[in-house]
Parts: structure tokens; C-alpha cells; sequence
């Protein structure tokens, strides 16, 4: 469960006292940590009776070059300035450069939100 409610410390490090329970309104998820494989989808109810659809895994990405869009196979991530583990893991977030086929490119969208890669070519 993740709470994104108030710190559980002051600016000084010191703790501050619960004052109340967490609320429903506070709570969040974990992080979904879209990996490089066989597409993988889940569907997630979200609050005001939404959805999101959360890629688990994808090697499709629709990378725009020049006003043209197309569909691309990822084959690797090759740079992310979220997490530099997130490298070695194959991890794809917003802000990552994949390689695909079409050449390397910078993710625009964010996988574990929308559910698909959206990139801009790098060459």
C-alpha cells in the first residue's frame, strides 16, 4: 500500500505524530515497471469510475519522425535518466532511449499509464 498522504518527518529529520488515519483519497500504487518483452496488459479501475490500462510488458512503439508516424519492434533500452538500474532491467518509462528498428528514440508517453510507448526518433 502506498501512501501519498503526508511525511512521516519534519525538514528538521525528526518524526511527526499520526494525527489521523490514512484516507482512501491518499492511497496510491506501486510503480508498473514496463519491461522489453511480449506484449502484457492489465486494466485497472481508477477513481471518478475510470480505467487505465497499464502495460506490463511491450516491444511496440509508435515513433514519430519528421511529422510521420510508425510502428516500430523495441529491442533494447538503451538509456534511462529515471533509474540506472532500470538499464540493465530492460525498464521503459518516460524519458527512456530505446532502440528499435526505426533507429534510437526518446519515450514521449508513459507505458505504465497509457499502456503504449509513444517516442520521437533521435536521428
Amino acid at each position: 500500500m502506498q501512501d501519498q498522504g503526508r511525511s512521516t518527518r519534519k525538514r528538521t529529520g525528526g518524526r511527526l505524530k499520526d494525527t489521523r488515519n490514512r484516507k482512501k483519497h491518499q492511497l496510491g500504487r506501486l510503480p508498473t515497471e514496463t519491461q522489453v518483452g511480449e506484449g502484457r496488459f492489465r486494466t485497472v479501475a481508477v477513481r471518478g469510475n475510470g480505467s487505465k490500462t497499464r502495460a506490463l510488458a511491450t516491444d511496440v512503439a509508435n515513433v514519430t519522425s519528421g511529422g510521420e508516424t510508425v510502428t516500430a519492434t523495441i529491442t533494447d533500452v538503451v538509456e534511462n535518466d529515471a533509474n540506472p538500474n532500470y538499464v540493465r532491467r530492460n525498464i521503459i518509462t518516460k524519458g527512456a532511449i530505446i532502440d528499435t528498428d526505426e533507429g534510437q528514440a526518446r519515450v514521449t508517453s508513459r507505458p505504465g499509464q497509457t499502456g503504449q510507448v509513444n517516442a520521437v526518433s533521435l536521428e
